[in-house]
C-alpha cells in the first residue's frame, strides 16, 4: 500500500514517555475502496470516522514530555486499531446512525487486507517504540464527541479510562478532579477495558504504567486549544509520575 498507515513524530526522542493516537486521521487510503467508504464528507469529518483534535494534543505533549508520538494515518472506519482482530467491531458498518456502505458487504479477504496493510504495520510501529525502554510510560490519546445522535449532551470535559492496572490513572484522576473547572469522568465516556484494545496490548499485557485520556472533542477544536490542553496535560503528567515513583 503506498498510503502509509501511520506517522511516528520524534522518533529519537529519549523520554519514559510513550505517546499514542489511534485515531489521529480520517484517512482512507486509495486502495481502499478507491479512496471513498461511500459516506459524506460531513460524516468523514464526524468522530464516526476518527477523532477530531486528538493527533494536535499528542504531537503537543510528545514535544512536551520528550516523548515520540505514534499516530495512525488511517480512518477508524477503513478498520479500528483500538480493537482485537477478533472484535465485532473491528470494521464498523454502522455508527452513531450512519450506514458505511463500503463496509456493508465485506468479505474476510477485504478485512485480512486491511489488517495487512493499516493495522498490523501500525500496531507493529506502536510495539517497537513502546520496547525501545523497559521503563516506558504508556499514554494513549483519544478525543470523544459531546452528543450521540439521539442521546442527552455528556457533561466530561476529560476522561480517564484504565483497565485492570490503575497504578497511574487513579493517581491522575484525583489530580485532575483538583482542578475547580474541570468536569473529569472515570471511565467515562468508555468503559476502560476492551481486550486486546490498544492499551491492553501494548501495556496492560506487556506490564506498562499506563493510561488512555479522552478529552471532548469540541474544546480541541484548533490549534490553540489542542496546544492549551497539552500544556495543561504535561506538567500533570509528569507530577503524578514522580509522586507515585513508578
Amino acid at each position: 500500500m503506498t498510503h502509509p498507515p501511520f506517522h511516528i513524530l520524534g522518533e529519537q526522542r529519549a523520554s519514559r514517555w510513550l505517546i499514542t493516537c489511534d485515531h489521529a486521521s480520517n484517512a482512507v487510503p486509495p486502495e481502499v475502496n478507491g479512496g471513498s467508504l461511500g459516506i459524506s464528507g460531513e460524516d468523514m469529518a464526524r468522530h464516526i470516522a476518527w477523532d477530531p483534535g486528538a493527533a494536535g494534543v499528542a504531537a503537543g505533549l510528545g514535544e512536551l514530555l520528550d516523548a515520540p508520538v505514534v499516530l495512525g494515518n488511517f480512518s477508524r472506519l477503513v478498520i479500528d486499531p483500538n480493537r482485537g482482530e477478533d472484535d465485532p467491531t473491528l470494521v464498523m458498518k454502522l455508527y452513531d446512525g450512519t450506514i458505511i456502505p463500503a463496509n456493508r458487504h465485506l468479505d474476510e479477504a477485504e478485512v485480512a487486507r486491511r489488517l495487512a496493510a493499516c493495522y498490523r504495520p501500525y500496531h507493529g510501529a506502536v510495539e517497537r517504540m513502546a520496547a525501545r525502554r523497559d521503563d516506558t510510560v504508556f499514554v494513549a490519546i483519544h478525543s470523544f464527541t459531546r452528543q450521540l445522535r439521539g442521546r442527552e449532551p455528556r457533561p466530561w470535559q476529560i476522561g480517564l479510562l484504565y483497565g485492570r492496572d490503575a497504578r497511574f490513572a487513579l493517581p491522575l484522576l484525583r489530580r485532575l478532579r483538583d482542578e475547580p473547572d474541570l468536569c473529569v469522568g472515570e471511565n467515562e465516556p468508555y468503559g476502560g477495558h476492551l481486550e486486546g484494545d490498544s492499551v491492553d496490548r501494548h501495556a496492560i499485557k506487556p506490564g506498562r504504567v499506563n493510561v488512555l485520556i479522552e478529552l471532548r472533542n469540541d474544546l480541541i477544536r484548533t490549534d490553540q486549544q489542542q496546544w492549551g490542553w497539552a500544556e495543561r496535560l504535561a506538567p500533570m503528567l509528569e507530577d503524578v509520575l514522580d509522586a507515585t515513583q513508578l
